[in-house]
């Protein structure tokens, strides 16, 4: 039996080996199917960064447009703040004339009315010395304002012939 110890102590090394050899294949396909699928994983995981980038960039572009859209919404915003306060003051120095012009035009109807008082006082001062004059003359009494305006005669409207005929019913 002692032949058969060898070979049966190589055929059980030989096995062992072949168990090993078969254990390691099992894990290195175990460990390319693990690195196959992080392989995929990270594909998918840089594929979402390259999205993200992208649209990390567009956002920026969005974000750079805004704001230069804002600035441009803010020098308007300045701008009619300008207008607003020159036509304001616009406003307040046509205010001002218009004021002024009420208060010429007041005053100038306070004169024209002053002076009618005067006119007025001075015509009946003239007429009391008209009637003291023609009562020292013993003149006829003069007009004294009140006219009398004859009634207007209707105008007769001429119909021609064959209208405004009158109907016996």
């Amino acid at each position: 039996m002692a032949p058969s110890v060898p070979r049966t102590r190589a055929a059980a090394a030989l096995r062992m080996k072949q168990i090993a050899l078969d254990n390691q294949d099992r894990t290195i396909r175990r460990l390319r199917a693990q690195l196959a699928t992080e392989r995929r994983g990270l594909a998918t995981t840089k594929k979402e960064l390259e999205d993200t980038q992208v649209a990390l960039e567009a956002s920026h572009k969005v974000i750079a447009g805004l704001t230069e859209i804002g600035l441009s919404m803010s020098k308007k915003i300045e701008n009619m703040k300008v207008k607003k306060q020159k036509v304001r003051a616009n406003h307040v120095e046509c205010h001002q004339k218009f004021q002024a012009r009420i208060h010429e035009a007041e005053d100038s109807m306070q004169a024209q009315h002053l002076l009618i008082e005067a006119l007025v006082d001075e015509k009946d001062s003239l007429l009391q010395t008209i009637h003291g004059l023609q009562e020292a003359n013993n003149a006829p009494a003069p007009f004294d304002g009140d006219w009398e305006e004859e009634p207007e005669e209707e105008e007769i409207e001429d119909i021609p012939p064959g209208e405004g005929e009158i109907d016996d019913e």
